[in-house]
């Protein structure tokens, strides 16, 4: 299975499992305009390999040893905005396919894709194209329409006075604490308590609690 187009794209692997590799390596050879660059196991490895290759295109795995892929993303996408990145895992996970996607990743494919989809999905990156797997895109949708997070709109000033809520803080000790007027605190808690749904202090720790609002 040859390809016809001219312009030839340098990709590098990234995976720690060696077969991995070279069952990626023995696809790209099925593609004229396919070439391998080069190959790392880790995401230390892989950073320091792409400055120094500068392939077109990354095929990253998102667990690996050293640094991990959203990690090793960054970092490559930060310091070779020109080298496009596509998380190439296993995982399916909407939160996952954010932070991969969030670090700069131009696409996300799972490892159950077909050569030839795998083939021009590398094409699109190289052109500036983003590319989503079926599975991929189902899972950022189902993420989108996730309801927030308990807690996710609190802001930090009312994280800290949470935080010394659970710890069993009236509003008098909170204001002493923080420098502020006990109106203010009590201010605050009628906030969190509205964000988060509850009626009572005790409702609100114990939220804080389940969901490990504070640390």
């Amino acid at each position: 299975m040859t390809n016809m187009l001219s312009q030839t794209i340098r990709v590098m692997l990234v995976d720690d499992h060696t077969m991995v590799r070279k069952g990626l390596s023995l696809f790209m050879k099925a593609f004229d305009d396919l070439n391998l660059a080069g190959e790392a196991e880790n995401g230390v490895e892989a950073v320091k390999l792409c400055g120094e290759i500068l392939p077109d295109v990354v095929l990253m795995d998102l667990v690996l040893p050293d640094m991990d892929g959203v990690d090793a993303i960054r970092t490559i996408c930060q310091k070779h905005p020109q080298v496009k990145v596509i998380a190439l895992t296993s995982f399916k996970e909407g939160s996952r396919i954010m932070k991969a996607l969030e670090a700069g990743a131009i696409g996300y494919l799972t490892k159950d894709i077909s050569a030839e989809e795998l083939a021009w999905a590398i094409r699109d990156a190289h052109s500036g194209r983003a590319t989503l797997s079926p599975d991929a895109a189902q899972a950022l949708v189902q993420e989108a329409n996730q309801p927030p997070a308990p807690g996710s709109d609190l802001t930090e000033r009312e994280r800290e006075v949470l935080a010394l809520m659970v710890e069993g803080l009236n509003n008098t000790q909170i204001a002493g604490k923080l420098s502020v007027s006990p109106s203010t605190v009590k201010s605050h808690v009628s906030n969190i308590l509205s964000k988060l749904g509850v009626s009572s202090r005790t409702e609100a720790v114990t939220l804080a609690f389940r969901h490990k609002l504070v640390s």
